[in-house]
């Protein structure tokens, strides 16, 4: 089984609080670090995910061996029979969802923050063959102005810096490029074209609408389905921002969490 690179952040201990943050496709753990100045008290379990940051890139890349990988992070870090909340963001909240199936008396809550799945076939394949055509930058400026163009034209310049810092790694040819493996990449698109899941039953989860983000990763078939199915269980937030609500929406993201804790 592979062995996530996970960081752990806030100042909680493993009997108190926690939370694992499940980051989206082409990020990593340390994304969540700013999250825990508004949880304090709160213990963050933030793994790089398979073929992201300093986890082993090797595949598989499906949905089956990231929750295998996750569920592993659980049984290191959380004492056994104290249910966490689950934060994932896009991928990650299909990821949560599908962790949250396997795992379900280990998780108290669910906070998806604009979870991908169920995506249209032919928009994954698009996105995914762009992304493999433009997968790298001539410059660290390059790069930075390509995340702004891509959804992070509002994120605080601190935090985009920080990930220029942390996540930008060089190239061949003198290029520079993210610390993601691109066939990981590639393939995680085709694992959010799978048909959607829902939380399980009776798991109190919050899922949050990036209002911007067009055609929106949150399928409308997605939540009717937590409607007609899952009733109370499932409270919607729609928000006017693009799709990294973790860095837009802090304080959003930040209460959700605690009123799940």
């Amino acid at each position: 089984m592979t062995a996530l690179n996970t960081y752990v952040f806030g100042g909680g201990s493993a009997e108190g609080d926690t939370v694992l943050a499940i980051h989206g496709l082409t990020g990593h753990g340390r994304r969540w670090e700013p999250l825990a100045q508004n949880l304090s008290g709160v213990r963050i379990v933030a793994p790089d995910l398979i073929g992201h940051g300093r986890s082993p890139w090797r595949p598989p890349w499906s949905i089956e061996h990231h929750v295998r990988a996750l569920s592993a992070v659980l049984d290191d870090h959380v004492p056994a029979g104290r249910p966490i909340v689950i934060v994932g963001h896009s991928f990650g909240g299909a990821l949560a969802l599908h962790l949250a199936n396997r795992r379900p008396d280990a998780v108290k809550g669910l906070v998806l923050l604009d979870p991908a799945q169920g995506l249209d076939l032919e928009f994954a394949l698009q996105v995914a063959t762009d992304s493999l055509d433009n997968w790298d930058y001539a410059s660290a400026d390059a790069a930075r102005s390509a995340k702004r163009a891509e959804g992070w034209a509002d994120v605080p310049d601190d935090i985009l810096e920080a990930e220029l810092t942390e996540h930008l790694i060089p190239r061949p040819h003198g290029r520079v490029g993210w610390r993601v493996s691109a066939p990981a990449a590639a393939a995680s698109w085709s694992e959010m074209a799978r048909p959607a899941v829902l939380p399980p039953p009776g798991v109190p989860t919050h899922i949050v609408v990036a209002g911007q983000v067009q055609p929106p990763f949150v399928r409308p078939a997605f939540l009717e389905a937590c409607a007609s199915e899952r009733g109370d269980d499932v409270t919607v937030h729609h928000v006017d921002c693009a799709h990294m609500v973790p860095f837009l929406e802090p304080e959003l993201s930040a209460s959700l969490i605690r009123s799940l804790l």
